[in-house]
């Protein structure tokens, strides 16, 4: 089967906070504990919650790619954000590129798994949800 073609267009770099390399599930216990006392408004408590969940659906999807969001979606924390690179979590630049395939006949789904697995033996990445963008990792990561 030929490679479907595709093009990473380039869309800026963003400065993200990323997970130290641990796996276990009880992290997001002692994160919630921790960043609570932060969450002072309603408002900040349900942002928690949401980055709690997302946090905890990256570590149960065993990715490849480390777990980081951009620091400007994390701002809510206020001190919290203190409290995270405390426990070893690293501001480190991230490129956002935007996906473009060139879809043949057949099926896109496919088409499209296959641009990622080839994508994900050259370089770390993590796909955007409900979109055609990546996030791609500086290479001297060592996670």
């Amino acid at each position: 089967m030929e490679m479907t073609k595709f093009n990473l267009q380039f869309v800026k770099q963003e400065k993200h906070l990323l997970l130290p390399n641990i796996s276990s599930i009880i992290l997001v216990q002692n994160l919630y504990d921790i960043l609570f006392q932060y969450a002072i408004t309603e408002e900040k408590e349900q942002k928690l919650k949401n980055f709690i969940s997302i946090l905890e659906t990256h570590i149960k999807s065993k990715s490849r790619a480390p777990f980081s969001l951009p620091v400007n979606e994390l701002e809510f924390l206020e001190e919290g954000l203190e409290e995270l690179k405390l426990l070893n979590w690293m501001e480190v630049p991230v490129a956002k590129f935007e996906l473009q395939v060139s879809y043949i006949e057949g099926e896109p789904e496919e088409q499209l798994s296959s641009v990622l697995d080839y994508l994900g033996s050259i370089m770390t990445f993590k796909s955007e949800k409900d979109s055609n963008y990546i996030h791609v990792y500086p290479d001297t990561l060592v996670y």
